[in-house]
């Protein structure tokens, strides 16, 4: 009799052995997918807060520097011609050239108003207080850390110290003699005085540093009525009014951002990336801007 043939198990064949582990991770890959999601997007993420950061403490002041050089030409017109304004100007406009040797502050030019967008211009004039140089006080407020920091030293101003303010009344001289902060404003009875307001941190103030000063001299007459301030006027205050431009400003950036990536899969992509590189870089700008102007004015 012959034995029954006995089926052994076949060996699988180098074919067979490829395609069960390119299975097996093609199977795994699906599952990774929101992992790799997350990481781009808090890379992302990441990459515009240091970017927000770096625009804060650097590229801010270049911003400063170019409004206090058309804000100088034009006040320094408008000195030699005897128009200077001597009471309310418009919001953001040039009304005072501001030196303080003891912090190296040196032609600083003060706009009207104390708007986180008006201290991005330069030193702030409150609006409803009166003009250095004329009776009462003057309220100058100024950033600390942000768009060129112009009092970021006020801390270090020592009694007797010298502040010279210019205005369309003339030249006028302060002295430095009284100091207080948001929870105990300056106590002084003379009557024309100068105070000057910033933040009491490098990081997000929580409350301001206040320095005050004597007129020495004879003040000059007051000019017209002061307005009101508004709440954005106000030393800590946030511009809310930029939310609604932020988020214009961001939808604007990520539809920049998409029609980039659509055109690099159907042109060249360095080509479609160079060419979107500009629209971006200034969007972004405008996005980081809207930004700053939701933190502390006096930042």
């Amino acid at each position: 009799m012959t034995a029954p043939a006995v089926e052994r198990p076949s060996t699988p064949g180098p074919e067979q052995k490829e395609t069960e582990p390119d299975s097996g991770a093609a199977a795994a890959r699906p599952g990774r997918r929101p992992l790799l999601a997350a990481a781009w997007s808090v890379t992302l993420a990441a990459v515009l807060l240091l970017g927000f950061a770096g625009y804060l403490l650097a590229l801010s002041g270049l911003q400063e520097a170019r409004h206090q050089s058309t804000a100088y030409a034009t006040l320094r017109d408008q000195l030699g011609r005897a128009d200077a304004p001597t009471g309310p100007t418009g919001d953001g406009a040039p009304m005072a050239v501001l030196d303080i040797p003891a912090l190296g502050l040196h032609r600083a030019v003060v706009v009207e108003g104390t708007s986180g967008r008006d201290l991005m211009r330069g030193p702030g004039h409150r609006r409803d207080t009166v003009f250095p140089g004329q009776p009462g006080v003057a309220v100058l407020f100024g950033r600390s850390t942000a768009f060129g920091a112009p009092f970021a030293g006020l801390t270090g101003l020592k009694v007797g110290d010298g502040i010279d303010v210019t205005t369309g009344q003339g030249s006028f001289h302060y002295t430095v003699n009284a100091y207080g902060d948001g929870a105990h404003p300056i106590q002084d009875s003379a009557p024309n005085r100068l105070v000057l307001v910033t933040g009491d941190s490098d990081w997000i103030p929580t409350s301001t540093v206040l320095v005050g000063a004597r007129l020495d001299g004879d003040p000059q007459p007051v000019g017209a009525r002061r307005p009101a301030a508004g709440a954005t006027d106000k030393a800590l205050a946030a511009d809310k009014n930029a939310l609604p431009a932020l988020q214009l400003w961001s939808l604007a950036l990520l539809i920049a951002v998409v029609g980039a990536v659509l055109t690099a899969r159907r042109w060249r992509r360095s080509a479609a990336y160079l060419c979107f590189a500009p629209v971006a870089a200034a969007l972004l700008w405008s996005v980081y801007e809207n930004a700053a102007a939701l933190l502390p004015n006096v930042y």
